[in-house]
Order: C-alpha cells, then structure tokens, then sequence
C-alpha cells in the first residue's frame, strides 16, 4: 500500500500551537483513535462523530502543529488505512504528560482549604474552544489603522496573505505587531469556494485563497468542500448545491475581512 502524509507546510513542528487549546479535547482523542484502529472512518465511530468532523479535527490539529501528524494508505488488499507519523505519536505523547500534569494540579488546589470556590470554574472557562473550524497560523505582515478601524495583513505559510478588518481597540488590546505569530480564524460558513480562477470581481473586502478540493460533500442546501491551500494549510468552506466540484478540482476560496478573527495562541 502507498502511504501518503497531509501535505503540511515545511517548518519545523509546533505542538505548543496545538495545544493552543484544552490539551485533552476531541481532537486529541480522535488522533488516539486513529493511531489505535489505523482507520479514521473507525476512529470517528469510536468518538460518536461523523467521518466528516473526524477528518476536520485531524486538519486542523495538522494546521496548528505545522506538521504531518497522519498518513494515509491508500489502495491496498484491505482498502487503504490511515497511520500516525513520527510527528503525531510524539503529540500523543506529549499530550499525556500535559493532561496528566493538569489532573495532578488540579487536584492539589482542590486540596487547598484556601482556595476559592468558584477558582476552579473560572480556570476552565480559560480554555474556551470555539465552533469556528477553520483557524489558520500566520504572522502579522502589517498593520493598517483607518480611524477606529484596523486592516491587520497576514502571511499565511507559503506567502499566501489575508487581510482580518477589527477594529482599532481590539488591535491595540491585542497588542498586534508586525511579524507576531496569530492566528486566524473564520467559520466554514463564512468560506465561499469557487472555480479557480474567480470569473467574475470580487466584492470590495473579499479576498480569494486559491486551492485544491480535498473532499466533497454534496447537500441541498451546498457542499461543503475541504480543500488545501497553495501554502500546504487545510480551510472548509460552502459551494453552491450542484456546484459539481471534485476531488482535486482547483479552487479558489473566498473570504470577508470583517469574517476574519484573530487570536493569540499563547
């Protein structure tokens, strides 16, 4: 069987930036799943998931590391399978050390007839994860301040860059400069894939990233379309119904600056 890594961008791995989050959430369970089963349509099963967000919880933690953490087999007498890189049982690892080290100091200060009641639930809403699916490492190109509004540039890897319009308040809470590490996030539904190239101009503020469609699926109401970046980096968004995308199909995602988020991953 040929076994296929995600194609990532080639830098060196940051698995602090995967951990950006709750250490031990979804995501992390499912990679488990997946070095376990050697299957993802398995592992999604395993964590009463679609096959869908399966594969969406291994894109993104791919993005956030910066390196291959899954490959796939393909072909083959038993239908093609999915393996952990080097990278990703290496996060595994490092992800049990933090999740046991949290458990341990949690429970120290649950011991401590000093703390606070409501200590413990405020650490928790600390680690908030979002339903945005699409979160994107970049670096601030330039800032671009227009009375209270602030056009923040973004590099994304591979050069590829995003504009996110905030306003000039949040930048400065933010403390955003040129050549910080941020990252960029936006919802799926806020994504508008199209044909690659963009036949017609886009409306000012929308910027287009061009890709390849990974995976395609068909609804009533539009397909959702997985594609991967010209920079290596993996972005969900919406076609029309019927929009007849493929597999490998060149696309160009489209992109509203006032949709753009960002935040600081540590």
């Amino acid at each position: 069987m040929k076994k296929a890594a995600l194609a990532v961008p080639s830098s060196a791995p940051s698995f602090a930036s995967a951990f950006s989050h709750e250490p031990a959430d979804k995501r992390i369970e499912i990679l488990r799943l997946v070095g376990e089963s050697g299957s993802i349509s398995q592992a999604a099963r395993q964590a009463k998931v679609s096959y869908k967000a399966a594969w969406q919880a291994i894109d993104t933690l791919t993005n956030l590391a910066g390196v291959a953490l899954v490959e796939r087999a393909v072909g083959g007498s038993g239908g093609g399978g999915a393996t952990l890189t080097p990278a990703g049982q290496k996060l595994l690892a490092v992800a049990g050390l933090l999740n046991e080290t949290r458990s341990q100091v949690l429970a120290a200060f649950k011991a401590n007839e000093l703390l606070l009641p409501r200590a413990l639930p405020a650490l928790s809403n600390m680690s908030v994860r979002t339903s945005m699916r699409n979160q994107l490492p970049c670096q601030v190109d330039k800032l671009e301040v227009r009375g209270q509004m602030a056009r923040v540039h973004l590099k994304l890897a591979g050069g590829a860059l995003l504009v996110s319009r905030i306003t000039k308040a949040s930048a400065e809470l933010l403390g955003l400069k040129k050549g910080q590490t941020v990252l960029a996030l936006c919802k799926a539904t806020a994504v508008t894939v199209t044909t690659q190239p963009n036949a017609t101009a886009s409306p000012s503020g929308v910027q287009g990233l061009n890709g390849q469609a990974v995976r395609v699926s068909r609804g009533t109401t539009g397909d959702e379309v997985a594609l991967q970046l010209d920079g290596g980096l993996q972005l969900v968004g919406f076609a029309l119904s019927g929009s007849g995308l493929k597999v490998r199909s060149p696309v160009q995602a489209l992109v509203d600056e006032s949709s753009l988020v960002i935040a600081l991953s540590a």
